[in-house]
């Protein structure tokens, strides 16, 4: 399985993978599928759920394995059938959907500082009592046990709420469990469904982490604090995850192949069972409405009062091609931190440009060397200038610097390099990529260069009759500015599904950074890679998922009364959008504002966020409602809340009354889009009045009332958001704005984000 670090272009890109792979059973193909049942339905005569599924089962194969049984996370079971088994079952009393199997795939020193959780705020976060009794719970790859950052040296009795435990399997004793580390499990019969028995010599069957990924977001959400943390001497620092004091409870789901539903749903199904407080979700899936698995989950974890954040996916920077946006989950895209690693490229005509690397080993020699494009050095004039393996010519290469495109593994093309007998490469990004800079444990002196200093050595290595060029690698640097920035990566809006619904919903460091690393695989991934460490430096969104995730723990140690939405209007009220200079934050992929549909309601700021002053506050029945003003079935609503809930046929349905803390507007033919909101008081009595900014004139923003006067703690008022547009006057594609409440001590943002077809 490949990990989700950016450091191929089939882990840069999040796509859904339907299962192509059967088993065959007397002749006919098999494959898993999900059955969701009306529990409500099931008859006297069974004493038992599972009995009544299993009935159900066995009236169209007697033969069939039942790999899951759920209980929380929906209402069902999975097997194994033939597509004419699953359309007889669809058809038994009971049975809401058989929907087929679907395949996920994975998408993280100094980051508690750069948010601001550093010895001055200490007394914000207590690290004692409630912030030790959080549980936050991560379905990824798995857990290396043994790293320093699930030490649970100083912690407490496990708390009293915990009912969780341990799995034994390959290389993994329930033992190696602690007070840190409460629970570990794993879940694998639909990868087994599909793959075959796991190779125990290559793949451990357990919760172990062989991937690194999982013990990279687990540690980063709630890691230990580690002293002399450190990646081959970059980062070198002390090491903690966000909420450092919380507990960590590890579901393995992902094995070498993918991330498979079943598993999913099974992991969550036993994470809310064990009564964890956070789940962080660093994968995503296939978009069909909110019926997939994560979202499914993630509406039964709400509902059982669960923060779930998910990383929106690192397809950006394109459009519409943000994940995982239930509205009843948190989605994080992500930014850089103001630490960098450069290292310096010179080439022969005295012009220098810097990228990054983190390569660590001898220095080339302190002179200029031959250059060389891998396209003029390779014997395959469609792919040579990727340096694919076996493409290079070592006559062309040997004693040379070479360059490199992008397209594949970033590491293994250094090694490419150096077995043709190259000294060092220059990696050049693409117009995807753009200016964007994430760093890569190279296995030779190597560095990322942006895209304008890739065209310009380019042109270089072209024109010039004897190019020469030298790298040096300059280690970490700290305080760059500006920081943050928007990840070209991280993916973008409008939402794909629900353009009224603004997602992301903000964004946390997910750029070159460090955390635990399993011992299983070297800090490349790569198979070849004899290297390991105990600390990696990674970049995706799957890497700023665990910052909110930690965050949210935080916040629910000094707010145990909060709702999950409680929780992220907290988070994205009081996000920032500007620097501290005022100038909007930047994206890296235009190297322009960055804008709602990029960053949400902005760059989390915990040290704000636990005195949000009003929060916007949903519970079940909202995104009930929500779901009728989708005109959703009573057959998907069944699917997706476990429940009988109807829509109420006399009454008007709008999703624009969802109480997020967020406004998208897609205008689509009407003049006038109102939408009303509701807000809670969570910090003392104030009079709040409120500012619209807004930069087109071709929408019109009133709000009424103005002004908003609270008298205690809880109490509630409302607000409706009229949006006019005018037809006379000449509108773009998409505009933006906000709305803010303040009453002198706090101000409560929410984006605006107006978009035309």
């Amino acid at each position: 399985m490949s990990s989700s670090f950016l450091s191929s272009t089939a882990s840069f890109f999040i796509v859904l993978l339907y299962l192509s792979s059967f088993h065959v059973s007397d002749g006919a193909q098999q494959s898993t599928y999900i059955v969701h049942m009306a529990k409500s339905q099931m008859p006297s005569s069974f004493d038992h759920h599972s009995l009544w599924y299993d009935s159900s089962l066995r009236s169209v194969s007697e033969s069939a394995e039942m790999l899951y049984t759920y209980n929380n996370a929906i209402h069902g079971f999975a097997t194994r059938l033939t597509p004419e088994e699953a359309d007889s079952l669809i058809t038994q009393p009971g049975v809401i959907s058989v929907q087929p199997e679907q395949r996920y795939e994975l998408h993280t020193t100094r980051t508690p500082l750069f948010l601001g959780l550093d010895v001055h705020n200490s007394g914000l976060f207590p690290e004692t009592g409630p912030s030790s009794d959080v549980v936050v719970g991560v379905l990824d790859s798995g857990v290396w046990p043994e790293s320093k950052s699930f030490s649970d040296e100083g912690y407490g009795p496990i708390p009293p709420t915990w009912k969780g435990g341990c799995d034994a399997g390959t290389r993994f004793t329930t033992s190696l469990c602690n007070r840190k580390l409460i629970g570990a499990r794993f879940f694998v019969r639909g990868y087994e469904a599909i793959n075959g028995p796991v190779d125990e010599s290559k793949e451990s069957k357990s919760p172990r982490d062989d991937d690194g990924h999982g013990t990279h977001t687990a540690s980063t959400a709630a890691g230990s604090v580690v002293e002399g943390a450190n990646l081959l001497g970059f980062a070198n620092g002390t090491a903690r995850g966000i909420a450092y004091r919380a507990r960590v409870a590890a579901y393995k789901v992902c094995w070498k192949t993918g991330c498979f539903s079943s598993d999913i749903l099974a992991g969550m199904d036993k994470a809310i069972e064990d009564n964890v407080n956070v789940l962080s979700i660093s994968l995503s899936g296939p978009r069909r409405g909110y019926t997939d698995a994560t979202a499914i989950g993630a509406f039964a974890a709400m509902e059982s009062g669960i923060f779930v954040s998910c990383s929106a996916g690192n397809n950006g920077p394109f459009s519409f091609s943000v994940a995982n946006v239930a509205p009843w989950i948190t989605t994080v895209g992500a930014g850089t931190l103001d630490r960098d690693f450069p290292a310096l490229v010179t080439l022969g005509n005295g012009k220098k440009y810097t990228g990054v690397s983190l390569f660590k080993g001898d220095a080339l020699p302190s002179k200029l060397l031959p250059f060389v494009y891998a396209g003029n050095a390779s014997n395959n004039a469609t792919y040579g200038n990727y340096c694919f393996p076996g493409t290079l010519i070592p006559e062309k290469v040997k004693g040379k610097i070479v360059m490199c495109e992008k397209g594949g593994d970033r590491v293994e093309k250094g090694e490419v390099v150096k077995a043709a007998g190259g000294l060092g490469m220059i990696l050049a990004n693409t117009d995807y990529e753009g200016e964007e800079l994430t760093a890569n444990a190279f296995l030779l002196p190597a560095t990322t260069v942006g895209e304008k200093a890739s065209n310009t050595i380019r042109n270089y290595a072209f024109t010039d009759p004897n190019p020469t060029a030298s790298i040096v690698i300059q280690g970490t640097v700290v305080n760059v500015k500006p920081s943050p920035v928007l990840a070209s990566f991280s993916s973008r809006g409008p939402n794909p599904i629900t353009p009224n619904i603004l997602k992301p919903d903000l964004i946390a460091p997910g750029v070159n950074i460090l955390a635990a690393w399993t011992g299983a695989v070297g800090p490349s991934g790569l198979a070849s890679d004899t290297r390991r460490v105990e600390f990696n430096i990674i970049s995706g969104t799957s890497m700023s998922c665990p910052h909110v995730s930690g965050l949210a723990a935080l916040l629910k140690s000094v707010h145990p009364e909060w709702s999950p939405a409680a929780i992220r209007s907290a988070l994205m009220t009081t996000a920032y959008s500007t620097y501290k200079d005022g100038q909007p934050i930047i994206d890296i992929a235009t190297v322009k504002p960055s804008t709602p549909f990029g960053h949400g309601a902005g760059h989390v700021s915990p040290t704000t966020a636990v005195n949000p002053g009003l929060i916007y506050d949903l519970t079940t029945v909202d995104y009930l409602g929500f779901l009728c003003a989708l005109k959703y079935n009573s057959s998907l609503i069944r699917i997706i809340s476990r429940g009988n809930y109807a829509c109420d046929p006399s009454k008007t349905y709008s999703v624009a009354d969802l109480n997020y803390p967020s406004f998208a507007v897609n205008v689509d033919g009407s003049s006038t889009y109102k939408y009303t909101r509701t807000v809670t008081n969570v910090g003392g009595a104030g009079s709040y009045s409120v500012k619209v900014t807004s930069e087109t004139t071709a929408v019109k923003i009133s709000v009424e009332p103005a002004i908003l006067n609270f008298k205690e703690v809880n109490e509630k008022k409302s607000y409706e958001v009229t949006f006019t547009v005018d037809s006379s006057k000449p509108s773009g594609s998409n505009s933006f704005g906000s709305i803010e409440w303040s009453d002198g001590k706090h101000v409560v943002a929410s984006p605006v984000a107006i978009s035309w077809p």
